[in-house]
């Protein structure tokens, strides 16, 4: 199973798009407070729209409630790390993966990040900015690891047309 976990997201845009990109790709949401918002419809529903209420989330206190309650293998995204999300081998389906990511002030803290060097991943990008933002490297990440394993239990046509629409029309 793919997560996505938020270490106390800042911006209620930013969750709500991320939680529509988990409900597209059957991932479930992980959010560590403190939130830097309420967690209602009317703070994230502009950005996650009308899927909001299909999307699998959990909130956790801290992240030692988060480490207590979830086992599998834990990657980080962090402007420190030195390889890139396609070196990483996500192919296996059957596991657990977290894909962890910072608040969007300061990210996640190197107290956290230092015992997981190994698992620590940056996005490459140009020395002109510092990070993607948070939204679109979640949806970077998750395409990654279900490229990996062949978009497992996703849609190839729009289920609400003949797979021909477009050739018919």
């Amino acid at each position: 199973m793919i997560n996505v976990v938020l270490f106390e997201p800042e911006i209620p845009g930013n969750t709500g798009n991320i939680m529509r990109t988990c409900v597209a790709t059957n991932t479930k949401l992980h959010l560590i407070k403190p939130l830097g918002f309420k967690l209602d419809a009317s703070s994230i529903k502009r950005s996650g729209v009308n899927y909001i209420e299909n999307c699998d989330y959990e909130v956790y206190e801290n992240i030692d409630d988060f480490y207590s309650r979830n086992e599998g293998e834990f990657y980080y995204f962090t402007r420190y790390g030195h390889k890139p999300h396609s070196d990483f081998d996500f192919s296996e389906s059957h596991k657990n993966i977290y894909l962890i990511f910072g608040k969007e002030s300061t990210g996640i803290p190197p107290r956290l990040l230092k015992p997981h060097i190994d698992h620590c991943i940056r996005m490459p990008m140009t020395n002109k900015v510092r990070a993607l933002n948070l939204s679109n490297t979640v949806a970077i990440a998750v395409y990654e690891v279900l490229r990996q394993q062949n978009y497992r239990n996703l849609l190839f046509d729009e289920p609400h047309k003949s797979k021909h629409f477009i050739e018919e029309n």
